[in-house]
């Protein structure tokens, strides 16, 4: 899958992104300016980049994420080099921005759901997350609109504002490829009456329920908490279901980015 995810990435850049002047956010947005600047092809510049960030993630991150990096990296350097001659399949900036960063996004997701990275400012906000109060988005934030702001003075301010489309995308499917497309959601219930809503739950939403041993800290009375996980979709029934057991209830719901084992299937609401 990271091999597949940076061939997307090398076949938005290279067929869609740079010929109509749009660059990415990242150390991939500086490599497609030098390159524009140069004359110079995109891959020289993607591998020679990202290689001083691939032996700080090997010393500060591990060696595993290293080479799935430096495999990423290596493929997508080499997938543009290829790709260089071949024609854009369009000159519509528009078309390019939203068409490139769906294929970026969805190759950049699969790169790093499955363990690798393919730009060199993640591995930055990685290790500045550790010093500093920001959070690793933030930082990548920062860093990309500085890039893609540059793009304005090289590109032309209109080509900038593309750029900044493309980049939209490709951050909303980061999230659908990495969290996937049938959100998953965890539900903890405190209830006067767990039995019951436990049992409703399974016979009307067809979920399995869990029940934990819980204490109130105040009260130090004993409480049972109903644990269950469902999906986006069967959220709403669940706030029902709950509404109608037991209107008093503590209700509270988290996202969940994987579900793995047990008897999680999808089953009939009613």
């Amino acid at each position: 899958m990271i091999l597949f995810g940076s061939m997307l990435v090398a076949v938005g850049l290279e067929i869609f992104l740079l010929p109509n002047q749009v660059i990415d956010g990242g150390i991939v947005g500086i490599s497609m300016m030098l390159a524009y600047l140069t004359g110079l092809k995109l891959g020289v510049f993607l591998f020679v980049l990202n290689l001083p960030f691939f032996f700080l993630g090997y010393k500060q991150i591990g060696k595993t994420f290293a080479f799935s990096t430096m495999l990423g990296v290596a493929v997508m350097s080499i997938g543009t080099y290829s790709l260089h001659s071949v024609p854009p399949l369009t000159n519509d900036p528009l078309l390019a921005s939203i068409f490139g960063g769906i294929i970026v996004g969805i190759g950049v997701g699969l790169v790093i759901r499955y363990g690798g990275s393919l730009d060199g400012t993640e591995i930055l906000a990685i290790l500045f997350n550790k010093t500093t109060s920001f959070s690793v988005g933030q930082i990548v934030l920062f860093f990309n609109l500085f890039i893609l702001g540059s793009a304005g003075f090289l590109f032309g301010w209109e080509r900038a504002m593309y750029s900044f489309i493309a980049y939209f995308i490709v951050f909303k499917l980061l999230d659908v490829v990495i969290e996937g497309f049938d959100e998953t959601k965890f539900v903890w219930i405190m209830s006067e009456e767990p039995e019951k809503l436990g049992s409703c739950i399974l016979n009307r939403l067809g979920r399995g329920v869990t029940y934990l041993s819980g204490e109130g800290g105040y009260t130090g009375e004993y409480k049972k908490v109903i644990f269950c996980v469902i999906t986006r979709l069967e959220e709403a029934k669940l706030k029902e279901i709950v509404e109608d057991i037991d209107p008093q209830a503590f209700f509270a719901v988290g996202n969940i980015h994987e579900v793995r084992g047990g008897h999680f299937k999808k089953r009939s609401v009613h």
